[in-house]
């Protein structure tokens, strides 16, 4: 039985003439309160409309932010999750598997969209969040953004496709902010390659009646080069945008988590004597994060880039399903999001502690190769 919509509310649909005939698609994720946090039903009604408008001929590009100004996405809505898991331990419940399958067959669409998709990621950009705008052919940054794949504080590994695009920062950094959770700013963001842009948040109106006044045809590759140069005479100039603290310490971060395995490059790095805040802060999130995640993170660093984009879906799908069985995501979401104590109890003492046959058994696949959720996911635009 497919999921269903229960909050037709959740994500406002609106289209916008403009001034040479097209239009412009804009969707909001409408849950201001928790942090526009991406739920099944917001997943359920964005994929059919972005396929709508990507087949409408009327639409010439497609605009996509949050409500409020805190946050485009902080996370995914993973606390229905946890009482489904709660309820059936140790089993693939459909809570879990309808909702990850749900969410890469969306992050997917937009990552081969054909028409020029803008994510105004304005405020927090976190988990599911990255996964919606990390796609998008026009990622827009303000000086308020921050960015972040937080997924080892509850017992998950960055998904939603950092499988694919985490490998691809510079001066391992996507090790970096896997293993500590930090949050990366609009500066930072462009020099990662997560970001395209970085517009001041106040021009969102001014950019808006800009896509209206502009120039819209019917050849995509126009209409990506229309947006880009609308957008480009909005950026911040060098000097208003301060230097990102990632890019201050890349030399210093590369070089602590260079190394051959996860056990001595994570020791490596907090083992490093610091009184730099951000460290110290990055440090302490790896050394309380969940053990088990280190090691998927790892892996998924060592071969992710290698993967066709459907394959890295596919594969997230597997791991996710058994954090959910097998691994902690469980005991993280409770520590995190429900008691709150922010205590876990990891299945592992240590990065250590996980053995060969503890990771491996996380990347395989509950389902046989035909009957896997995502086996068509290639096949699809």
């Amino acid at each position: 039985m497919e999921a269903e919509v229960t909050n037709k509310e959740a994500v406002l649909f609106s289209e916008t003439e403009t001034v040479s005939g097209k239009k412009i698609g804009i969707a909001c994720l409408n849950s201001e309160r928790s942090l526009n946090a991406l739920s099944l039903d917001m997943i359920l009604l964005l994929e059919p409309q972005l396929r709508a408008w990507q087949s409408d001929p009327e639409i010439a590009c497609v605009w996509l932010e949050g409500a409020g100004e805190k946050a485009f996405c902080a996370g995914g809505d993973i606390v229905a999750m946890y009482h489904a898991m709660q309820e059936m331990p140790n089993e693939p419940v459909a809570e879990v598997v309808d909702f990850f399958t749900a969410e890469y067959r969306l992050d997917h669409l937009i990552q081969t969209y054909d028409k020029p998709i803008l994510v105004w990621g304005d405020g927090f950009v976190m988990g599911g969040g990255m996964g919606l705008m990390n796609g998008a052919s026009h990622r827009v940054v303000t000086e308020r953004s921050r960015l972040a794949m937080p997924e080892i504080s509850i017992g998950l590994y960055p998904d939603v496709g950092a499988t694919y695009f985490l490998g691809q920062l510079p001066d391992n950094m996507g090790l970096f902010l896997g293993l500590t959770a930090a949050q990366v700013n609009a500066a930072d963001a462009l020099y990662l390659g997560m970001a395209d842009f970085a517009i001041a948040s106040d021009l969102h109106t001014n950019t808006l009646q800009a896509l209206v006044n502009a120039s819209w045809t019917d050849d995509n590759e126009l209409n990506h080069a229309t947006l880009t140069d609308t957008l480009q005479q909005r950026i911040f100039s060098s000097e208003e945008l301060a230097e990102g603290p990632l890019f201050a310490r890349r030399d210093l971060i590369s070089k602590l988590l260079e190394g051959n395995d996860i056990v001595a490059v994570s020791e490596q790095f907090l083992q490093h004597e610091t009184d730099d805040e951000l460290m110290s802060r990055a440090q302490k999130t790896l050394a309380r994060g969940c053990p088990l995640t280190a090691h998927i993170v790892w892996q998924q660093l060592q071969f992710g880039g290698s993967l066709a984009l459907a394959d890295a879906f596919q594969l997230e799908l597997t791991l996710s399903v058994n954090c959910a069985v097998k691994g902690d995501f469980v005991e993280g979401v409770r520590a995190l999001l429900i008691d709150k104590d922010r205590k876990p109890k990891w299945t592992h003492k240590s990065i250590a502690d996980v053995t060969a046959d503890d990771i491996d058994s996380m990347f395989i696949s509950p389902w046989a190769e035909d009957e896997h959720p995502l086996r068509d996911l290639g096949d699809t635009a």
